[in-house]
């Protein structure tokens, strides 16, 4: 009897050997994806400029005339320089931005500069607001009502408030998580039953090397519980990370026979507004150094790329078919290239996912309904229950 009880303790040991440990919750990245983080930003902004020399500036675009291409944030920035583009390179380009004065004025001064090469440039302006939810389930029910497909949805706007306290939208979101993420997913999933019509298109979301030392817990998107210091470059970094954690989920849940691809896109280290930003006297320093960092135009580059590059869509289904973690991440010199390893993260992806779709008022099964063309209900705009 004895020697039965010590063989099935035996036996019992050995089986709970063999259990896989419960890893602990990761709190915050490694100190050497923290400081490998900060060598992809280092050698970006020193190598940049040698790695993209291959690239033609402006951009050649291929013909477009047939696309309707909606750009967020396209009154400053590489956003101005996307949308002047794809306007001249014959797209309908719908400008989706805060101040449509603005934007009217862009648009007259482009097409007195247009005047003579070819036909009227086919822009117009929609009025969206990220800090607001509401706004951005009103732009999408505003052209979802219209009927008209869209071919590019190129969620450019974003914000990077360096050196700033944390602030919250009037949603109760803080401000990077739901400009950068909340509120670009949040129009990408509205926007699908467009995007069907005017398949095969795509999602492209301009994100940033920043998102190598970023970090996304999922039960503290907000970064309030205390858990890990605010500041606005953990306020940044998340964000984007966040966003490629939910294209990834939305590239895996999105079947082949949509037609619609998913893509990441870091445009490289760019001289733009978030220089608003800094210190003056980081300012001073930040246009000392004028042949590291892009302007706007070169900046504009993988955005374009990703956006009409006939091979993007192939690209995009050969990493579905082989089930790759990651949806497709295009590098500042247009060639594909590896998200961090934290977006590697799978588990930690879907979480993100349910809980994006949670906070911005949408279904857990919104992309399957749309898909079998049925409507959905949204916590926001105008089809609020």
């Amino acid at each position: 009897m004895a020697n039965e009880e010590a063989e099935k303790k035996k036996n019992t040991t050995s089986s709970e050997a063999k259990q896989p440990l419960k890893t602990a919750k990761k709190k915050a990245l490694g100190w050497m994806e923290w400081l490998r983080g900060w060598f992809y930003l280092v050698y970006e902004m020193l190598f940049q400029r040698i790695l993209a020399s291959h690239l033609q500036n402006p951009m050649p675009l291929p013909p477009i005339n047939d696309l309707t291409c909606i750009v967020t944030g396209s009154t400053s920035g590489i956003g101005r320089e996307i949308a002047r583009q794809l306007a001249e390179a014959g797209a309908h380009v719908v400008m989706a931005v805060r101040s449509t004065n603005r934007a009217q004025e862009l648009i007259r001064k482009w097409q007195e500069e247009w005047s003579g090469k070819g036909l009227p440039l086919n822009i117009e302006v929609m009025e969206l607001d990220l800090l607001s939810l509401d706004s951005v389930a009103r732009f999408a029910e505003a052209w979802n009502a219209r009927m008209a497909p869209v071919h590019v949805l190129i969620n450019n706007a974003g914000i990077f408030s360096i050196g700033e306290p944390q602030r919250f939208s009037k949603d109760g979101y803080e401000e990077h998580m739901q400009v950068n993420h909340l509120a670009p997913a949040m129009l990408s999933i509205l926007l699908l039953p467009s995007l069907i019509r005017g398949s095969p298109s795509r999602i492209i979301n301009v994100n940033s090397t920043m998102h190598y030392v970023g970090f996304v817990d999922p039960e503290d998107m907000n970064v309030v519980s205390g858990k890990r210091k605010y500041t606005s470059v953990v306020g940044y970094g998340g964000s984007k990370l966040a966003q490629i954690m939910f294209s990834s989920i939305l590239h895996k849940r999105l079947p082949a026979e949509s037609g619609i691809s998913v893509v990441c896109n870091t445009p490289g280290i760019v001289l733009t507004n978030v220089a608003r930003d800094l210190p003056k006297f980081l300012q001073v320093g930040y246009r000392l150094i004028p042949y590291f960092i892009f302007n706007a135009e070169e900046g504009s580059r993988s955005t374009l790329f990703a956006a009409t590059d006939p091979q993007i869509s192939e690209y995009c289904e050969m990493l579905k078919a082989d089930d790759w973690p990651v949806c497709a991440y295009i590098s500042h010199d247009c060639r594909p290239t590896n998200a961090s390893e934290e977006a590697h993260n799978i588990e930690t992806s879907y979480k993100v996912w349910e809980k994006t779709l949670e906070l911005v008022g949408l279904p857990s099964d919104a992309v399957e309904r749309l898909i079998e063309g049925e409507e959905i209900k949204c916590r926001y705009g105008n089809s609020q229950e």
